[in-house]
């Protein structure tokens, strides 16, 4: 009785260790399965010329206490001189943008403009002397070279007319990024491919399936720009600009 005993502890142990060295076996065919990857990341870059601009400029005119209807008669006249110098130049009526004028009190002690030191428009205690009276037109075209140059003459153009005129500085865009992006995952990816296939060459081993892959921000920046931002940059100052994508990968190894 003793003896069988003995003899099924010993075949539960036996089954017990093998159980063991079974399940120790899968955890680390496991854990070696987990680890035999690779991270890498890719990048690309492309360059591209603006197809679409952005250009805003301001007129205004001053008018004393009585004589707000003749500034708003004179701002009128100045949008139509404006409107076709543009039309002149190419630009179409779909083009432009005007945006309606403001009337600003200009205080007494104040500057032309209506503010004061502390960037207040309300003359409070001041005598109002007279109003600004500003309006504000906006092209925006994909004639990037024809409205460029108007952006540069604009302004001693129109003062030929006696308009007071300020030229804002043009917004330079590419309308077809995103369908670039898309080609520039795809060429992201390869490069990252590519990358780690020389990484492991020396060890012996290749590059299986892509396993992950994320999609990094992409930098819109100056041809020249050595600019990076953690949320992505847009450079809109410069009709050329440098497209770079990245992309995050991990490959099973083999």
């Amino acid at each position: 009785m003793e003896r069988t005993s003995n003899t099924f502890a010993a075949l539960v142990l036996g089954i017990a260790l093998i159980a063991c060295t079974v399940v120790g076996s899968l955890a680390f065919l496991q854990a070696k399965r987990l680890g035999d990857t690779i991270s890498v990341t890719g990048s690309t870059e492309r360059l591209v010329t603006s197809d679409t601009i952005k250009w805003t400029g301001n007129f205004s005119r001053q008018a004393g206490l009585n004589d707000i209807k003749q500034g708003s008669d004179q701002i009128k006249a100045d949008l139509l001189t404006i409107t076709e110098y543009l039309k002149n130049n190419g630009v179409s009526d779909k083009e432009i943008t005007v945006q309606p004028p403001t009337l600003t009190p200009v205080c007494e002690g104040q500057n032309p403009m209506g503010w004061d030191k502390f960037g207040n428009q309300n003359c409070g205690s001041n005598r109002t002397v007279g109003y600004t009276i500003l309006q504000s037109i906006m092209v925006e075209s994909p004639k990037v070279d024809e409205v460029t140059k108007i952006a540069q003459d604009a302004q001693s153009a129109f003062a030929n007319s006696g308009i007071l005129f300020s030229s804002n500085n043009p917004e330079y865009y590419y309308s077809k990024l995103a369908d670039l992006k898309l080609d520039m995952l795809e060429e992201a990816t390869k490069n990252a491919q590519e990358r780690a296939g020389r990484i492991v060459k020396s060890t012996g081993s290749s590059i299986g399936k892509l396993q992950n892959a994320s999609m990094g921000v992409f930098q819109i920046t100056a041809v020249n720009s050595t600019e990076v931002s953690d949320y992505g940059a847009y450079d809109l100052t410069t009709k050329d600009k440098k497209v770079t994508g990245i992309v995050r990968t991990t490959f099973s190894l083999k």
